[in-house]
């Protein structure tokens, strides 16, 4: 008889050390809804500090209640069961999109409570009942583990270098790419940049990283532990022009440089904050001042809608882009997983492999 039970992982955003690995009842698929058996689930900073209760900087998705919750937003699967009405068949492959919601345009107060992995159960587990509209075919020539890897790291990417060009117009060419350190966004940046024929420039603290990401197409590196005026290379590099888009993931240690290392006119596209959520007291220069003096175009990325993300696919499958995995970890392993992706370890991206 088959299990009616499905495996999860679960959280009360009190630690990673805290993480349980549960059992629930197997969902069904209503109307306009299909079950997903999960094959992989790739992981994101986010998903740490969802279980560390950190993050609480989005007040919409702020809740004083300790509920267990699933946590993990990125899987790719396979369609098991559909209710009346759903637009995937028995056997179609899929890949969730981060908000389920989000369907086009820009995002809102609504659509961002739409996120999985906080504040809807996430898919570090063994099955999940998605909408139609959440999922999107995932690609064929990526394994479920790569294609697991899309739905934050390379739409998030996808958006910092295409947010303000039309709908299924991409572009890149001629242009420079600035990507700050070597985790799943930056890594994806820097195959689409390239890929699109940008001129790429990406830091890190490793120069063992730096190398793998000459492999890649990294026509520039920087080691800002031994250039901390890193800004000052990237002009250099760009013979005082500086770049276009910039990958910023460091925030209060990094923005700054960003727009000391950003052309007139160029877009300073805010990903993350790995380096503090606080100014540097010593610093008080007014982010207006900043954005004046280079005419530049500060944007934070809270990811991007289901018909961007369809857009990228042809584009990943004529490029034959693969996500680097760094690491897969067996199901029972995820709280190994989510503690090797915290600790910083990696290059690119981490995932689960669901087989239970």
């Amino acid at each position: 008889m088959a299990d009616k039970t499905v495996q999860q992982w679960q959280t009360r955003q009190d630690g990673l050390e805290n993480l349980k690995l549960e059992r629930a009842p197997m969902p069904v698929p209503l109307k306009g809804e299909v079950l997903v058996r999960i094959k992989a689930v790739a992981l994101n900073y986010r998903d740490t500090e969802v279980v560390m209760g950190l993050y609480g900087h989005h007040k919409a998705l702020q809740s004083g209640a300790a509920e267990a919750l699933v946590p993990c937003s990125d899987m790719c699967g396979t369609v098991i069961s559909a209710g009346e009405g759903a637009t995937w068949k028995v056997g179609d492959r899929v890949v969730s999109i981060f908000n389920q919601g989000h369907v086009t345009g820009t995002i809102d107060n609504t659509i961002i409570k739409t996120g999985l992995g906080l504040p809807l159960e996430g898919v570090l587990q063994s099955h999940r009942v998605f909408p139609s509209e959440g999922l999107v075919r995932a690609p064929e020539h990526m394994s479920d583990e790569e294609a697991a890897c899309l739905p934050i790291a390379a739409v998030t990417a996808w958006m910092s270098i295409n947010q303000f060009r039309p709908l299924g117009q991409p572009g890149g060419k001629g242009e420079t790419v600035l990507l700050q350190g070597t985790g799943g966004v930056s890594i994806l940046g820097l195959q689409l940049a390239h890929a699109a024929g940008a001129t790429t420039i990406i830091t890190s603290s490793s120069d063992e990283k730096l190398e793998k990401a000459k492999s890649l197409g990294a026509d520039h590196v920087i080691n800002y532990r031994t250039t901390p005026n890193w800004d000052e290379a990237v002009m250099e590099y760009t013979g005082g022009r500086g770049a276009n888009i910039i990958f910023e993931c460091g925030g209060a240690q990094t923005l700054r440089k960003s727009f000391g290392a950003v052309a007139f006119g160029g877009i300073i596209s805010c990903i993350g904050y790995l380096s503090g959520k606080e100014d540097d007291p010593g610093d008080r220069t007014n982010v207006n001042v900043l954005a004046l003096s280079r005419n530049a175009t500060l944007k934070g990325v809270f990811n991007g809608p289901r018909d961007r993300f369809q857009e990228m696919i042809p584009f990943l499958k004529e490029h034959r882009i693969h996500p680097v995995v760094d690491r897969v970890f067996g199901f029972k392993e995820g709280k190994q997983a989510l503690e090797y992706l915290y600790s910083g370890r990696h290059f690119g991206k981490v995932v689960v492999n669901v087989d239970v």
